[in-house]
C-alpha cells in the first residue's frame, strides 16, 4: 500500500515561537513531530510506500524514513497535485494524510480504513460529541450538516484509478476547505441553497461528489476523534502540546 503526507504549511507568529519552528509538520507535542506521528501510524498499518511533500527542513526530517520527498511549492493547491500524483498510477490505493494531527496513531487510521468500501473515495467523520468526549475544553471544531454537527478527518483514501479526476477538482477544493459555503458553492447552487438553510446533509453531499467526480465516494462516520483534530492554529497546538 503506498502513502502520501503533505508536509509543506508554514506557520509564523505566536504559532511558530511557541513550536521553535516555521514548518508545522515539525512542530513538537509530547516528544515527537506531527509528521513523525504520520509516518509511524502508516507503517503501522503495513504501508511499505511513504512519500512527503516539504521543504528542506522536512526532507532531512524524513531522511532515510521514508520512500520519496517532493519538493514543496509556495501553493498549497499545488501541493496538493503534487501529493496526489506522488505515485504514478499502479492499481494500488493511496492513503492521503496531513501532516498537522498530533494524535494520529495506526489503529485509529486502520479502522477508518477497514470500513471504506472497496474502490471509493473516503474520509472519515467523527460526531460531535465523541470529539468532545476524547478533547474535552479543546477549541471548537466542526461543523453542522442537517442538524447533526461533525468533524472531518485529515485523512482519506484514494482509490485506483481515480487520481486525475481528483487532481482537477483539487486546486477550488483546497482553497474552499476553509469556508463551508464556498465548498458548497462548487458542488452546485442546489447544495448552497441547502447550506444557506441549514438544510445540507452529509449524505446529499456524498451524492453530489459521486455525481461530479465519477467515483464512489463515502463519508466513514463514527471515526476515532484522534483522525479529526488538526493542529491548525496556535490554540489547537498549545492544546495537543499540554494534553494527551
Amino acid at each position: 500500500m503506498k502513502a502520501v503526507i503533505t508536509a509543506g504549511g508554514r506557520i509564523d507568529g505566536a504559532y511558530a515561537a511557541e513550536a521553535a519552528t516555521e514548518i508545522k509538520a515539525l512542530a513538537v507535542t509530547h516528544g515527537m513531530t506531527m509528521l513523525q506521528r504520520a509516518i509511524d501510524a502508516l507503517r503501522g498499518c503495513g504501508v511499505d510506500r511513504i512519500a512527503v511533500v516539504g521543504d528542506a527542513p522536512v526532507r532531512e526530517a524524513c531522511s532515510g524514513k521514508v520512500e520519496a520527498i517532493i519538493d514543496a511549492s509556495e501553493s498549497g493547491s499545488q501541493n496538493v497535485l503534487r501529493a496526489l500524483r506522488a505515485w504514478p498510477e499502479d492499481g494500488d490505493r493511496l492513503v492521503y494524510l496531513t501532516s498537522d494531527m498530533p494524535y494520529i496513531d495506526a489503529p485509529a487510521l486502520q479502522a477508518f480504513l477497514d470500513r471504506v468500501p472497496a474502490g471509493a473515495l473516503g474520509l472519515p467523520l467523527t460526531g460531535y460529541d465523541a470529539f468532545v468526549a476524547r478533547f474535552p475544553g479543546a477549541p471548537s471544531f466542526g461543523i453542522t450538516l442537517g442538524g447533526e454537527r461533525v468533524v472531518n478527518g485529515g485523512a482519506f483514501h484514494i482509490p485506483p484509478g481515480s487520481i486525475e479526476r481528483l487532481a482537477f477538482f483539487a486546486r477550488p477544493f483546497f482553497e474552499a476547505r476553509k469556508a463551508p459555503w464556498r465548498m458548497a458553492s462548487i458542488a452546485g447552487p442546489a447544495l448552497l441553497f441547502r447550506f444557506a438553510i441549514k438544510r445540507l446533509t452529509v449524505a446529499q453531499i456524498e451524492q453530489r461528489a459521486r455525481t461530479v467526480l465519477g467515483i464512489p465516494v463515502c463519508a466513514v462516520r463514527d471515526a476515532a476523534a484522534e483522525l479529526a483534530y488538526d493542529a491548525d492554529l496556535v490554540d489547537e497546538f498549545r492544546y495537543a502540546r499540554d494534553r494527551w
